[in-house]
């Protein structure tokens, strides 16, 4: 029933390969649990399911990746009710621990333009990496809507592009003049010389000229990061973060904010007013006489 449950989230529910593949992993580590009980994953009960998730809770996992879990097994169990034609599930009230919520980590001005100057463009694999982290800075896309890029999603006469985000949702981003003319760069000087002659229909291609991998783009940044002389982990997030960060903190609207990143909830977007009160409140802290 599992494999017919993630078929169901990927064609009927559309959800995203990268959700599907971490519900699979949920669902298996399910399905181990159930094992070591002597039973399978659909005859476990409530008191099965609370010893589950304080398994999880014992094994390490972020609370976050607890929660990921705990709404996992809840579909799951939904779903098999109505296979079944059953009013209830075992998990229709499972509840997961309470996560504080954390502060998104970005970074600071100097440490984006120490980022940005990294990157060798006399070179095309320099000068991809460079168009790549412009790009991600200006748009503050997610890693996957940033490789999925094709060159006919920008525009950039007039300085936007169009991606496909979750839900396979379509929405138009602003692309700075910088971010452009990197871009427009990389396309005149290095694809040609990365892209096979079979073609490839990205924009960002690997020095194969096959598609650019999240693991391989991760590993890129973060050791740009570290010559960089960034102290603290670099990851495509914690640059989306910035982006959005940056906007915020120069006053941009947080609904505007929100059509960029492509957050369908405003409460997701909410998170980066915290960033800008704790800056406040540090400020606040160091410099006033009476604190």
């Amino acid at each position: 029933m599992i494999d017919t449950y993630l078929t169901y989230l990927r064609d009927v529910r559309r959800m995203s390969p990268n959700t599907v593949e971490s519900y699979a992993r949920d669902l298996a580590a399910l399905s181990a649990f159930a094992e070591t009980r002597g039973r399978a994953v659909d005859a476990l009960d409530r008191r099965d399911l609370d010893a589950f998730v304080r398994h999880l809770m014992a094994s390490g996992l972020a609370p976050r990746s607890v929660a990921r879990a705990v709404a996992c097994v809840r579909g799951f169990y939904k779903f098999l009710a109505v296979e079944r034609k059953q009013d209830q599930s075992p998990a229709d009230d499972l509840r997961p621990p309470r996560a504080w919520p954390a502060l998104p980590k970005f970074l600071d001005l100097a440490d984006v333009d120490r980022l940005l100057a990294v990157p060798d463009t006399s070179t095309p694999i320099g000068l991809r990496d460079k168009a790549l982290i412009e790009v991600l800075y200006a748009t503050g896309l997610r890693v996957s809507e940033l490789l999925a890029l094709k060159a006919g999603d920008l525009n950039l006469e007039e300085g936007h592009l169009t991606c496909i985000g979750k839900g396979d949702k379509q929405r138009m981003v602003p692309l700075g003049h910088q971010a452009a003319r990197w871009v427009s760069q990389y396309i005149a000087e290095a694809r040609p010389t990365l892209v096979t002659k079979r073609g490839s229909p990205w924009l960002f291609v690997n020095a194969r000229g096959g598609a650019l991998s999240r693991v391989g783009f991760w590993k890129l940044l973060k050791a740009y990061g570290i010559k960089a002389g960034i102290s603290r982990e670099l990851s495509p997030h914690v640059l989306r973060h910035s982006f959005a960060t940056h906007l915020l903190d120069r006053g941009a609207d947080l609904r505007m904010i929100q059509v960029m990143l492509g957050h369908a909830d405003l409460s997701s977007t909410e998170i980066y007013t915290h960033v800008i009160e704790a800056r406040l409140r540090a400020v606040y802290d160091r410099f006033h006489p009476r604190k």
